[in-house]
């Protein structure tokens, strides 16, 4: 019987297995459908927190398809037709990310950078133990970054680069044993590099810039052996460059600039071999540079600018001719450029402005260096003649140097869009410049500070891409070429402190993007054309201090409702203030969108511009807050009238000069509300009455001046008008502090003084009675006296009398 066992035995396994085999087909079923179905109800609920798709990418993604494995954007894998990757990027959608999305348990990849994703980064990421790339970098999420994300074991690539994140970076980010690349760049991240980012041994890739993170550099970055790029710049990192880094043997890209590193740059950074981009600028370091730096072959970009580096320029070049950046700016180099330095035969861009450099600039300079767009040498001591301008160069400063000559011309085909030649000893006239055939690339010229002469050349129509010009501080002559106005780019023109004369030609008027047109301190004359306010509109300073104009000043300029400064001192102006300038809504407060630096921006970057106003009584240069200067100067002419009441709407105004003129009246008494004010100068006028009280609430007064008017009364009591000088206030009838001579009843003049003088006092004169008495007295006994004594006399008397009364 036991020998049948086996005949009997087999049909029951067999239905064992089978029935096993179709449970197991059900539950698998099943649980796919399961699984299905929560990756379906994930998605839509992704979807339904998204507030905007303007490229359609969601337009799939609905109940009625619920094949979701080909949705937009969606990829699954083939045995289980389970969600694997999620790639939304570059869609432009706004919304918030779903929790939900911690639901997709066999998410691999989540890309959707490059959108407008805002709140907080879901915490149920961290259950998606599959990811391994989480790209959410270009996006707006706000606060920390959850710790749970730290559970993704499998994390190689995380890029949260460019958002609003804030906080610490976690302690667990080294739990990420697989991470390769960690890119947290431009958010607002606090706190220190955490210890344990050394444990992430793969790691390729640590980008950390543009956040507000402190402390030192650890030295454990060093074990970091895989490491090629390490860019930590724009934070608040303090301590040397920790010498460890120079174990990272695979680095190709390290950039350290801008924190507060010191010490000196170690000299095992010549070990990096592997190094293309060296960046260490705008830190406080010590010593020199390096000689190591020879070292570093494949270098293409070494930037050491504003380091405190001292020493001569090294002759370390020789190697490097794959260079093709070096800016050495803002440093204390001395010396002159190393012959090595012409090896760099590939070499783009030089910058090495702001240091002490010596000796003279290559002719040939062109043919040695062929590639050099960018050329930035101001603020050294350099000299000679710059007989030409090589063609691929699109920016050329060589300001505040000892360059001297005549001014080069451009050839055709000149690629140049940025000119600097300002302070130095460039002589003669413009014509050979501002003539040749290649300027129509030029945005930018700077000639300012030169011993220029002769009159301005006529050849502007050329200058088509111009878009500031700046001739000051020459000896340039002649009238303002009519030309000029057929450069249409043009936004700043600065022909100040020049010699020019003539009236303003009408063809200005077709520069309608001008922002800035500054021509004080020249022989101009005529009357101010009034198409300045109807025809540029965009005006934000407009200076035409020191020349001759005359006449009244046109109601139009109030057109220029963006204007900042308006400098009309010193001239020959006459008749009464605009009661219009209250249309000045900058200077109003009305429009409140200003600009703190007055920029122009170029295709090769922008300019700040600086500009030399008399403002507190002294001529100040204002460069980088020159946005915020609000000035109005109508002095030293000969306006007269009252002061407008309307000027006291312009509640931003920083300076305000009205002196030496013909004005009369009183002083308005709501001058206490223009609150900004930091420069009042009334002085030299006719002004009359008493200081109103409102002055009192003009707390940041630095300069006031009402000195030689026909003022009376008091100087307001307990304010900041006491504490300025008793010259401020002399040439009035004005009392109390700072004066010396205490206060007394004083009238106010009375409008019907003339009157009494003709009509004698109302109160009783005794004097005059007395005498009309004594005189009556006198004549009465004069006459009657002789009557009575003279009999001859009485009887000549009385015939007369006969005579008259029959009369």
């Amino acid at each position: 019987m036991s020998a049948n066992w086996p005949l009997f035995i087999r049909p029951v396994l067999l239905a064992v297995v089978v029935q096993f085999a179709i449970f197991s087909t059900l539950t698998n079923t099943a649980a796919a459908r399961n699984g299905t179905t929560t990756d379906l109800l994930a998605l839509l609920a992704i979807k339904s927190m998204i507030k905007d798709d303007p490229q359609g990418l969601l337009t799939s993604w609905n109940h009625s398809s619920t094949d979701f494995c080909q949705w937009q954007g969606v990829t699954c894998s083939h045995r289980h037709q389970r969600v694997t990757h999620l790639d939304l990027s570059d869609g432009g959608l706004i919304g918030t990310l779903s929790p939900s999305i911690g639901n997709l348990s066999f998410l691999r990849v989540i890309q959707l950078f490059n959108n407008s994703f805002s709140s907080e980064i879901p915490s149920e990421i961290g259950r998606l133990f599959r990811l391994r790339q989480l790209r959410l970098a270009y996006n707006s999420f706000t606060g920390n970054i959850p710790a749970t994300i730290t559970n993704c074991s499998n994390l190689q690539f995380l890029k949260l680069g460019f958002n609003n994140l804030v906080g610490k970076i976690p302690n667990e980010i080294g739990r990420l044993f697989r991470l390769q690349e960690l890119y947290l760049y431009n958010n607002s991240f606090t706190g220190n590099i955490p210890s344990t980012i050394t444990n992430c041994s793969n790691l390729q890739l640590l980008e950390l810039g543009l956040n507000n993170l402190v402390g030192k550099i650890p030295d454990g970055i060093g074990s970091l052996s895989m490491l090629n790029t390490l860019d930590l710049h724009n934070n608040s990192f303090k301590g040397n460059i920790p010498s460890t880094i120079t174990n990272c043997s695979n680095l190709q890209v390290l950039d350290l600039g801008l924190n507060n590193l010191v010490g000196k740059i170690p000299d095992g950074i010549g070990s990096l071999s592997m190094l293309s981009f060296l960046s260490l600028y705008n830190n406080i370091l010590q010593g020199g540079i390096p000689p190591v730096i020879a070292n570093l072959t494949l270098l293409d970009t070494l930037s050491l600018n504003n380091c405190q580096l001292g020493g001569s320029f090294p002759n370390l070049f020789h190697g490097l001719t794959n260079l093709r950046r070096l800016s050495l700016a803002g440093n204390n180099l001395i010396g002159t450029f190393p012959p090595s330095l012409y090896n760099c035969s590939s070499l783009e861009e030089l910058w090495v402005n702001d240091n002490q450099l010596t000796g003279r600039l290559p002719k040939n300079l062109g043919s040695i260096m062929p590639h050099l767009v960018e050329l930035i040498l101001g603020n050294n001591h350099i000299y000679g003649n710059l007989v030409s301008i090589p063609p691929t160069l699109h920016m050329l400063d060589l300001s505040n140097n000892y360059f001297g000559g005549k001014l080069p011309s451009l050839t055709n085909g000149s690629a140049l869009t940025y000119l600097d030649l300002s302070c130095n000893y460039f002589v003669g006239s413009l014509h050979n410049l501002v003539c040749s055939n290649g300027v129509k690339t030029i945005e930018l010229v700077e000639l300012g500070n030169n011993q220029l002469s002769g009159v301005i050349t006529e050849c502007w129509e050329k200058w088509s891409s111009l878009k500031v010009l700046l001739l000051g501080d020459n000896n340039l002559s002649g009238e303002i070429p009519r030309t000029l106005g057929s450069a249409p780019l043009l936004q700043l023109v600065f022909m100040g402190w020049n010699m020019i004369s003539g009236s303003l030609p009408s063809s200005l008027m077709n520069l309608s993007y001008l922002k800035v047109l500054d021509l004080g301190r020249n022989n101009l004359a005529g009357i101010i054309p009034p198409w300045i306010g109807i025809k540029l509109t965009m005006l934000k300073i407009l200076n035409l201090r020191s020349n001759n104009f005359y006449g009244i000043t046109p109601d139009q300029l109030c057109y220029l409702s963006r204007v900042q400064v308006l400098d009309l001192a010193d001239n020959n102006l006459s008749g009464n203030i605009p009661r219009c300038f209250n249309n000045f809504s900058v200077l109003s407060g009305i429009e409140t969108n200003l600009e703190v630096q007055l920029s122009f921006y170029l295709d090769g970057g922008s300019f700040i511009v600086g500009d030399s106003l008399v403002m507190k009584g002294q001529d100040a240069e204002y460069g980088s807050f020159l946005g915020l200067v609000m000035l109005l100067d109508l002095s030293s002419n000969k306006f007269s009238g009252q002061i407008p009441s309307e000027l006291t709407t312009l509640h931003k105004l920083n300076s305000l000069n009205l002196s030496r003129n013909q004005l009369t009246g009183e002083i308005p008494n709501k001058i206490g509300d223009m609150k900004s004010l930091e420069s009042l100068d009334l002085s030299v006028n006719n002004l009359s009455g008493e200081l109103p009280m409102s002055l009192s609430e003009l707390n940041f007064l630095g300069t006031f001046n009402v000195s030689y008017n026909n003022l009376i009364g008091r100087v307001p009591t307990g304010t900041q008008i006491q504490s300025f000088n008793e010259s401020s206030f002399i040439g009035n009838k004005l009392c109390v502090a700072p004066l010396t001579n205490d206060c007394v009843h004083i009238d106010k003049p009375d409008t019907t003084s003339d009157q009494k003088k003709a009509g004698g006092s109302h109160k009783v004169d005794w004097g005059l009675i007395i005498s009309i008495v004594l005189g009556f007295i006198t004549g009465f006994w004069a006459i009657l006296v002789p009557l009575i004594l003279n009999r001859s006399w009485r009887i000549t008397y009385f015939r007369l009398l006969r005579k008259l009364i029959k009369v």
